[in-house]
């Protein structure tokens, strides 16, 4: 499939137990699906994959996916720094119906580009589902240059790339070597990165402000940069205040500011100090949303 336009990076509600509060999450989803965004990716970064078991990943894309109905495509985080991990929580994603896997570089291990070439090429040999490379070395310690990216590529499942370099330089490079669909990793970068070639974004912004995140990928994808400029920099300083803390802390709490979750975090995350917590909710307030 072609992933292109505003998938959002989908944050996981917890109870005050900290268990996965399965009610909010349907509301959160019913919410992208009142609002226009694209497509829905839970258990990455955003949702705290690092600290859920397998267990709660599975059940939260199955959750995902029955919820949808075939409204809008699943793309479900299943990366790991273990590759037989990886390959099992992909399987499963394939299993339950899930449109796409997004899979992020192996963290904390450092793998060399033959190791991440490697790692990619065993989970797409065995797992029959579009596969999203997702390339965000301030995660991860270690970033794939496009050189890699093009040789998995020529990989008929391995359609996409989350790329959250910071860069737009290499979102070109990509672009320039090879033919995968581009996807921002970064809010802030989204339209200068779709002016030279992405496709849309996996949005942290996506959470709170979805329709207008939405737009200015439809926008930009039709070549109006103007309208899209407009958005982009009314939502600017969203772009911002949502990583003034580790992300998700920051977009958690502005969730739980609009009524949407509680404000709950799995250690080792904790709340927005509340210092950042005035500079958020001005910035919600400035635009409307709460």
């Amino acid at each position: 499939m072609t992933f292109q336009g505003s998938y959002v990076a989908l944050a996981t509600p917890f109870t005050d137990n900290l268990e996965v509060d399965y009610d909010a999450y349907g509301r959160l989803i019913d919410f992208h699906l009142e609002n226009g965004t694209d497509g829905l990716v839970p258990c990455g970064c955003t949702g705290e994959a690092a600290t859920l078991s397998h267990d709660e990943q599975k059940q939260c894309m199955r959750f995902a996916v029955e919820r949808v109905a075939g409204r809008m495509p699943v793309v479900a985080g299943t990366g790991s720094n273990n590759t037989a991990e990886a390959l099992t929580l992909t399987r499963h994603a394939a299993e339950v119906g899930c449109d796409g896997a997004l899979l992020i570089t192996p963290y904390y291990n450092k793998p060399t580009p033959a190791g991440q070439i490697a790692h990619y090429s065993k989970i797409a040999d065995a797992v029959d589902i579009p596969i999203m490379l997702y390339n965000v070395p301030g995660r991860t310690g270690t970033k794939m240059t496009a050189e890699t990216i093009a040789i998995l590529a020529q990989r008929p499942n391995i359609t996409a790339v989350k790329e959250a370099c910071g860069s737009v330089e290499q979102v070109m490079e990509i672009c320039a070597c090879c033919d995968i669909t581009v996807l921002s990793g970064d809010d802030g970068l989204t339209l200068p990165m779709m002016v030279v070639g992405a496709q849309g974004v996996v949005s942290v912004a996506a959470n709170v402000a979805p329709a207008d995140v939405a737009n200015m990928c439809k926008l930009a994808a039709a070549g109006d940069y103007a309208q899209a400029r407009e958005i982009h920099y009314k939502l600017l300083s969203l772009f911002k205040v949502l990583f003034i803390e580790t992300n998700p802390m920051p977009v958690k709490a502005a969730l739980a500011r609009m009524g949407l979750i509680k404000n709950n975090l799995r250690l080792p995350l904790v709340a927005l100090s509340e210092q950042n917590y005035a500079a958020l909710d001005a910035v919600l307030q400035g635009l409307g949303l709460i």
